[in-house]
């Protein structure tokens, strides 16, 4: 037992095991087990101690905050919320985020603009170049965004010219496309316009009937004597 009641003889068994074999008469038919050489090229740590984790921030220290890891924060996270703020829609374009090797940032230099090998154009590119222009271009914040944000909108638009003509091409020779988002969209629109309509119109029907229930039953006379009047009369 160590200091404190603290069992430290786990700590020690590499060093048996090790004298074990290295002794006078070292049992040679017994291999050693399989992760003695694990420990002898990285041995376990001495220290019983847990270090404090380093504060980073200027936030006091809290009950039961002492071990927690301060929040990790990077430049790109301001930028990228600013950008998808001004252009929500952007979140909705699909995106491959899988990479062939894993290093495809050997690939991409963002001094050159927004287009690159391995990457395709969207709100990702616009970020990255804005860094790069705010780090080796001495722009400001704002000025660094203005231009990737020009840039983007230039790439943007040569894509979706260069759609167009494809698709005018296609069509040109036979090709036969369907309905475009916007034509199902106006479809689907009409669709539920036509039920609203023939809803409403039941609506009125009996909103009519009610009311002239109610003006006939009013404006009748009641024709039905009581039995003391019908004496009289008699």
């Amino acid at each position: 037992m160590g200091r404190g009641g603290r069992n430290v003889r786990a700590k020690r068994v590499f060093q048996a095991v090790a004298k074990s074999f290295a002794g006078p008469f070292p049992n040679k038919n017994l291999p050693p087990p399989a992760w003695f050489k694990a420990l002898e090229s990285i041995p376990p740590s001495e220290v019983l101690t847990r270090p404090v984790a380093i504060r980073h921030g200027s936030a006091p220290l809290k009950k039961g905050n002492f071990y927690k890891p301060s929040r990790l924060a990077y430049p790109e996270d301001q930028l990228r919320k600013e950008f998808y703020k001004d252009h929500p829609w952007e979140l909705a374009r699909p995106r491959i985020i899988m990479e062939m090797d894993g290093e495809d940032w050997r690939y991409l230099d963002w001094s050159k603009g927004l287009k690159q090998q391995r990457m395709a154009l969207c709100g990702e590119s616009v970020v990255q170049r804005q860094l790069w222009l705010m780090n080796h271009a001495g722009m400001s914040k704002q000025q660094a965004y203005d231009k990737a944000r020009k840039e983007f909108y230039a790439l943007r638009q040569e894509e979706d010219v260069g759609r167009r003509v494809a698709i005018e091409e296609a069509r040109y020779v036979g090709a036969y496309f369907g309905k475009n988002q916007l034509q199902v969209g106006m479809e689907i629109e009409d669709q539920v316009y036509e039920q609203w309509k023939a809803w409403a119109q039941e609506e009125m029907v009996k909103s009519e009937l009610k009311r002239s229930e109610a003006y006939t039953s009013f404006g009748e006379p009641d024709t039905q004597l009581e039995p003391e009047e019908e004496a009289v009369v008699s």
